[in-house]
């Protein structure tokens, strides 16, 4: 199923407002088909996560680190802006709605609790020539690793498998180079995917 934006809205968002766009991009307001929301720790499917989610703001208030906010639409999305995940599953106690929902079969029981990664972009200072390794020193499972450059500073590799997706790193970078995503294959985010490569930015 899919939504037109009616003639009445489309002068207070974007001139490509005509586009259709999906029942999951209605509901996050996601008009413009460009938002890429990390939602809590546990999240089902994105699909099933805006079905399920009853917006109650529940996970939100139960979040000690207070990652957790709500986006336009009211569904939980998490603002590493505001500190780290620790995952101490505090949201998936609260969700009483089974949008957050912890793997039930014996096999999936060691299943970490989302397949988000760190990505550093561009806008990274070792770019610049500038010598920072502030997100490795904020790196608990040391997945950030700096290795020596001939001459040029020396740039941040992600270890993808060691990386939790906690975002210690995010608020840490001094030109917010980083950010936290789900792995993209095939142009989709996916829900679970092994993926042990090491990712470069520069």
């Amino acid at each position: 199923m899919s939504f037109i934006v009616p003639s009445s809205l489309r002068g207070k968002f974007t001139t490509d407002m005509a586009k259709p766009i999906s029942r999951r991009q209605f509901l996050r307001a996601d008009f413009r088909a460009e938002r890429s929301t990390l939602r809590p720790p546990w999240a089902l499917r994105e699909d099933a996560f805006v079905e399920q989610c009853t917006r109650c703001g529940d996970c939100v208030r139960a979040c000690p680190q207070t990652i957790l906010q709500p986006d336009a639409a009211g569904f939980p999305e998490v603002d590493f802006a505001r500190g780290a995940c620790t995952f101490c599953a505090a949201c998936l106690g609260a969700c009483a709605s089974g949008a957050l929902m912890h793997p039930s079969r014996p096999s999936q029981a060691s299943s970490p609790p989302w397949l988000a990664k760190a990505v550093i972009n561009d806008r990274c200072l070792t770019h610049r020539g500038v010598l920072c390794e502030v997100c490795r020193d904020q790196c608990a499972p040391r997945a950030i690793l700096f290795r020596p450059a001939v001459g040029k500073a020396p740039g941040p590799r992600i270890n993808v498998s060691a990386c939790s997706g906690c975002g210690a790193c995010v608020s840490a970078c001094p030109t917010v180079a980083i950010r936290i995503t789900r792995p993209v294959v095939g142009g989709r985010n996916l829900a679970s995917i092994n993926n042990t490569v090491e990712v470069s930015c520069t």
